[in-house]
This record gives C-alpha cells, structure tokens and sequence, in this order.
C-alpha cells in the first residue's frame, strides 16, 4: 500500500507557492464551442469524410437487424423461403464489409484530424506564451507553464481523436435506434424507457464532482512537473549541501498527492458506466418480461421481437458510451479551462495598432521623470531623469536594489513605466512596435543561457542569416575563437542544454559573440563581466573598446575595470540617482561613488 511519506515543513513552504487553482466555472458550452472552433481547419476535407464515414457505419448497423429480424426470421425461415435467406445473407455480409471499410478510413482521417488540432493548440499556445510579459514569467514556475503546453493538450487528444466523431456517431445512433423503436412497438418502448430519469438523475449528480476531480489532478500533475524541473536544474546545489534526502522527501509527498488525485478523479469517472449498465440491466428485464406478454398476446411478432432487442442493445451500447465521452468531455473541459486561462492572459507590455517601426537608430536614450514598480508596492525607481547620449558608454552602479537591472529592463521594454517615459531619439517606446525596438538591442546578462545545438548556432541565435564569417569574426573580437577552436568538433561542436559542457567563462564569451553578431546600436551589459577572469576580461576590454565605438552602451557592473573607461557613470541608491560624472569626477567628489571604489580596492588588498 503506498503510504506518503511525511516532509519537513520548512522544505514543503519552499515549494509551496502555486499560481494554479481549480477553476470552479459552470460547465458552459460556449467555452466548448470556443474549444471545438480548432476544427475549422478540418472542416473542407478531413471532418466532412470523417462524418461520411459515420454516416455509412451508422446506416449499416440501423439495417441490419431489420434484415435479420423482419426479413430473415419473419418471412424468410416462416415463410420457408430460402432464395430470400440467401439474399439476406448476402446483403448483411456486404453490409458488414462496407461497415468495416468505413470504420477503418474513418479512424484514420480522426487520428489525423485528431492529431492536427492538438499540433494546432499546442502552437498556438506556446506562441501565445512567447509574446507575455516578464511579470508572467515571474509568477508562474517553468514546470507549470510546461504542463499547460504539453499535459493539457495532450489530455485534449481522446477528445479530437474519438470523443467529437463518436459523440456525433453515437448521436445519429441513439436517434435512429428510438425512432425505430416505437415503430416497432410504442407500448414496449414506453415500459423500457421508464428508467431514463434514473439514468438522467445520475450523470447529473457526478458531473460537477467528476470535473472537479480532474482539474485538481492536473494541478497536482503540474506541481510535481514544476517540482520535477526544478530539482534537475538545481540538482548541483541540493548535491552540494547533502539535501539529496530532504529532496526525495518532498517528492515522495507531491508525486504521492498526484498518484491521489489521479485515483479519486479515476473512481469518480469509473462509477458513471457501470450505473449506466446497471440502467441497461433493468431495461432488459423489462424487455423480457413485457416483450413475452406482447408475444403472447399477438401484438408482437418473435421476429420484430429479436429485431427489438437488437435494437435495445444498440440504445444502450450509445448511452454506455456517451458516459465514457462525456468523462472525456469533463477531461477536455478541465484542460481547455487550463489552456484557456493562459490564452485569455495579455501582455501587460503591448504594442499600439498602428506602432511605430524605429529606423536608423542612434541611441540617444532619455528617461523622462521616470518612476516604476514591479509590485505597486515598492518602489524600484522614483522620477528618475537620465540622458545618454548616442554612442556614449555609460555605467550604472550602486548596491544590490539600487534600481540598475530596472533602468535596463525600461530600456529594451520588458517592463513599462509606472510614470513618466522613456524615449530613444525622441520616440516614447510606447509608441514603437517591440520587434523594430529589440533589434536595435542587444542585452547579456550575467547567467548566461546556451541552447542546445552546435556552437556556431548558438553564436547565429542573434541574427540567424549572418553568414559563418560573420560569425567567426564576432566570436575573435571577444576572444571566444581561440578555445572554440579546441573544442572536439570546433564551430560544430555541439553543446549539451545550458551549455553544461562549457565553462562559466566560455559560456559568457559565446553570449558576447552572439550580442556583438546581432550589430545592435544600443548593446546592454548586465554583470555580463562577472563570471570571467581577469585575463579574459582584458581581452574583453580592448574588444569593446573597438566595437562599441559608435554603439550606445550600457554597463551594469561591479568591478571598477568594467567601468572607469565610461564616459558618464550614474549612482543610484533605493531606486533614485544621487550622483554622476566620469571616473575621476566622482573620485574627486568623494561621495557614494567614492566609498564603493574604496572598499572594493580595499576588498583585493586583503585577497
């Protein structure tokens, strides 16, 4: 028996933050239709066979008792008639023939529409998601995000797969069925629909509680993924302060709370078909016992008696499956809310219809009585007035809070500003489409993200249609071409995700070569220096000196190096800029500037 193991409080509030709760909304068919509006794509070829292929599956099965009760039975064997058996033979092996003729194309154009819509959902979504803001980002983990794009969708594939051409099947089926049923016999009909009220009374009682169920298993199968990426990329970390334990733990606890959710959402949906069978079982006593008496009496023939429990069969064989449908309707119900959750989100960064495209950018930047907050609570920048002008190299210091990062952030339009604006040459970048602003801008930040792939792809990321010598070049002006020239397969060495086989150092210089390839006007350095060497970092230096020549540069850094060459150096403090000047100004006014260079002097005397 599985037994949860019990966790550390402390480890469980450390993962306990989840942005994700079951969305208690009414089952509405209009977020369906929402849903069933990707099946437009399908519907000139793929959707019109599909349900022409039902249709055939449909007429068939309709016949066939008919064929076998009227014809055979009635006037066939009664009637010793065996030219007309034989003929009734035929037609149902035809039948039979056509019927699985139709039934196999029909499962292959719904496992390729199937298949297509989810392609389609998925694509939409994780394009979707590529456009929100970074406050999106902020609040929700990547293991979240990752089950909404993958498991949600997938969960959506049954549904596309069988669930909407066997709802329609079963549809077509259960109409004709009760049609022919009360030409058969109106009064046998009557008796054995007696239990459709119970039958009605109990999908209406699970309902609301099955899709329940399901939206709070996929919020526990998203935290356990969210749980999951976040262990492997921190796997280094939990290593290193032997948390390997404490760690297991935890997931014993999540994956336990999962292996629930899924259980309970599971016997829930389990008990809808065998109440459903449990009806079929009492119509069918009904129909034994009224269906004798009619026979009895006359008012039924032994032929159109078979034929009617052909036909019973066929009435409960729809409705058995309409229950596994509609747990499948519950289950896609439950992800497309998900799903729908993150397309309904907007980017609180938003382009203007009729955007402005920057062209022939200087990079004169100017922040306009500028104040910003990422939680309307605390303040990270307050009317703060800058100008920098194009091609100047300007340095941002101050301690960890100071409001560095946000001035960057402002720039390249990640966040917008709580007031004022931020200008480059004199267009509000409100006012400017976001793609036409980001080419202009090249950021490298201090964690440096590699992707999967060949060096010389990673250095292309950037500006994918520059040539190899391009590339090459890019990667000498940083000093990166000398040790990508070590490496096993060169330029077409192939880097593992995160660049894991690369050290800190190598990796920065790629993300160096990468921004410099892209030919921006305004280039961002964020603590971009601090993973390299000194010796590195001379090589960097008499490279930027060339290649920013011309450029606006920011540079956000700490080592005095990386910034005394600036030709103007902002200090901020809690968000508000209280001194700048060039190097030797800002010694000479001996203030905050003064005391930051001091003690980091002071700092590499001791080492």
């Amino acid at each position: 028996m599985l037994e949860k193991k019990k966790i550390n409080p402390q480890v469980l509030e450390r993962f306990q933050y989840s942005t994700d709760q079951v969305i208690d909304k009414p089952f509405n068919w209009k977020q369906m239709w929402r849903l069933l509006g990707y099946l437009k794509p399908y519907t000139k070829k793929l959707l019109p066979l599909s349900i022409f292929a039902v249709l055939i599956t449909t007429f068939v099965r309709l016949v066939i008792p008919i064929l076998i009760g009227v014809y055979a039975i009635d006037k066939a064997i009664s009637g010793k008639d065996a030219k007309l058996l034989y003929g009734v033979v035929a037609m149902i092996a035809l039948l039979y023939f056509l019927s699985y003729v139709a039934n196999m194309l029909r499962i292959r154009w719904m496992n390729q529409l199937g298949q297509g819509v989810i392609y389609d959902i998925r694509k939409h979504l994780f394009t979707h998601v590529q456009h929100l803001s970074h406050r999106f980002f902020d609040q929700r983990s990547a293991g979240s995000i990752l089950v909404r794009i993958m498991n949600d969708t997938t969960s959506l594939q049954d549904l596309f797969t069988n669930g909407v051409i066997n709802l329609f099947m079963d549809m077509m089926m259960l109409l004709g069925v009760i049609a022919i049923l009360f030409a058969l016999s109106p009064e046998l009909t009557m008796a054995v629909m007696i239990i459709l009220p119970m039958m009605f009374f109990i999908s209406t009682k699970l309902r609301k509680n099955i899709r329940r169920s399901w939206q709070y298993m996929r919020i526990k199968q998203s935290k356990l993924n969210s749980h999951l990426n976040e262990s492997i990329q921190g796997i280094r970390v939990t290593q290193s302060f032997t948390q390997e334990k404490e760690n297991m733990a935890f997931f014993d606890g999540v994956n336990f709370e999962n292996y629930e959710a899924w259980r309970i959402a599971t016997k829930k949906s389990a008990m809808f078909r065998p109440l459903v069978d449990l009806t079929n079982a009492i119509g069918s006593a009904v129909l034994i016992w009224y269906g004798a008496h009619l026979i009895q009496t006359g008012s039924l023939a032994l032929g159109e008696f078979v034929a009617y429990a052909f036909y019973l069969g066929m009435f409960w064989e729809p409705i058995s499956r309409l229950g596994m449908v509609y747990n499948q309707l519950l289950m896609g119900m439950a992800s497309s809310e998900r799903i729908f959750e993150y397309l309904d989100e907007q980017p609180i960064v938003s382009e203007k219809k009729h955007a402005a495209v920057l062209k022939d950018v200087k990079g004169h930047i100017v922040f306009d009585h500028v104040s910003f907050s990422y939680d309307e609570k605390r303040p990270a920048l307050k009317d703060i007035n800058l100008h920098i002008h194009a091609g100047d190299t300007v340095a941002l210091v101050g301690h960890t809070g100071s409001g560095k990062t946000t001035i960057a952030n402002l720039i390249t339009r990640f966040y917008d500003p709580t007031a004022g604006a931020v200008k480059i040459d004199g267009h509000d970048l409100k006012d400017v489409s976001l793609q036409s602003l980001r080419n202009q801008i090249s950021v490298v930040l201090q964690e440096t993200f590699i992707f999967s792939g060949t060096i010389m792809e990673n250095i292309l990321f950037g500006r994918p249609h520059a040539s190899v010598e391009e590339a090459i070049s890019a990667a000498k002006a940083v000093g990166a071409h000398s040790f990508i020239k070590k490496l096993p397969q060169g330029y077409d060495t192939q880097v593992e995700e995160r660049g894991n086989i690369l050290s800190v150092g190598e990796r920065q210089l790629l993300s160096f070569a990468r921004a410099l390839l892209a030919d921006p006007r305004i280039i961002i350095l964020d603590e971009a220096t601090a993973s390299i060497d000194t010796e590195t970092e001379i090589k960097i230096q008499e490279a930027l000196k060339t290649l920013l020549n011309g450029r606006t540069a920011i540079i956000i850094a700490h080592r005095l190096s990386t910034i005394r060459e600036a030709d103007t150096i902002f200090v901020l403090d809690h968000g508000e800029i209280i001194e700048k000047g060039n190097h030797e100004q800002l010694i000479k006014h001996k203030g905050e500037y003064y005391r930051l260079v001091k003690a980091q002097f002071n700092m590499l005397k001791v080492m």
